[in-house]
């Protein structure tokens, strides 16, 4: 496939699962009190969003994790889809020339392109959460109890659009090349960081998850474009799941999932329309 072909791939790809996004808004989007995830963490805003409700408990998770796959369809990421979109867009123009630069140039990149690995990325998920199962601080247990549902959510739409894409890798090995899953990863929890502990935090996560983008550069494995829509993925994913579990304690009250029948009747047609609120 030509250099040319793949990047058109890329871009329509992009700019294709930003415009869907926004267009599938759930029906939490219109919650009158929501938490910002794009404001830095106050000491205000993390005693509602960090307190121990009850919700990020481990019978929750399921119903949790459903509600952060669909919260990535939300027209609060549209900002940073689009965003993500066109910079990855924009940065398949470089692709090639970033390749030359990079690859056999950082030597410290072997340490990220293990510690990034699918066996030491679940066990760091893994382990943060069971600490944060047996700690007594409400913010540090509900931040590893985020990542672990970004973690799925993440690993979820990197997974489609790997496969959906098709994009083989620079070194041929394969055809799973966009987005980066590393990338993403590591930018889902960076983002879960960011959003609980503030900008404090947030820069060096942010920086070591940059690092984990450019070993996968230096190693061959990635585009420039894979590293810079894994990084718009992981963020996305992140800042849902924060969104999405720290909803207010009432609306749970409610019982969660309601559905909502209503009949249809006019001239040339007959039926029912059912509507579920999450």
């Amino acid at each position: 496939m030509s250099t040319k072909r793949q990047r058109r791939r890329v871009g329509v790809a992009s700019l294709a699962f930003a415009a869907l996004a926004a267009a599938v808004p759930p029906a939490w989007a219109t919650d009158s009190t929501p938490v910002d995830p794009a404001a830095p963490a106050s000491q205000e805003q993390g005693a509602a969003v960090h307190r121990d409700d009850g919700h990020r408990s481990m019978g929750q998770l399921p119903r949790n994790l459903g509600r952060g796959l669909i919260g990535v369809f939300n027209a609060d990421n549209l900002v940073p889809l689009l965003v993500g979109g066109v910079a990855s867009s924009t940065a398949s123009f470089f692709d090639a020339d970033t390749k030359q630069a990079a690859v056999g140039h950082l030597a410290w990149s072997d340490t990220f392109e293990t510690a990034g690995g699918p066996l030491y990325s679940t066990l760091f998920v893994a382990g943060m959460f069971t600490a944060g199962r047996f700690t007594g601080g409400p913010r540090f247990r509900a931040m590893t109890y985020d990542m672990l549902d970004a973690a799925v959510v993440n690993f979820t739409y990197t997974q489609i659009l790997k496969v959906t894409v098709g994009r083989e890798r620079p070194d041929g090995s394969d055809n799973q090349s966009f987005p980066s899953g590393h990338t993403s990863q590591a930018f889902a929890m960076a983002s879960v960081a960011q959003h609980h502990y503030g900008w404090k935090i947030g820069v060096s996560a942010y920086a070591l998850a940059g690092l984990m983008g450019a070993s996968r550069i230096h190693e061959d494995k990635h585009w420039l474009s894979d590293v810079v829509a894994g990084a718009a993925l992981g963020y996305i994913a992140g800042r849902t799941v924060v969104r999405v579990n720290s909803r207010p304690l009432e609306r749970l009250a409610r019982g969660g999932a309601t559905l909502s029948v209503s009949p249809i009747v006019s001239r040339h047609a007959r039926g029912l329309q059912m509507s579920m609120v999450f």
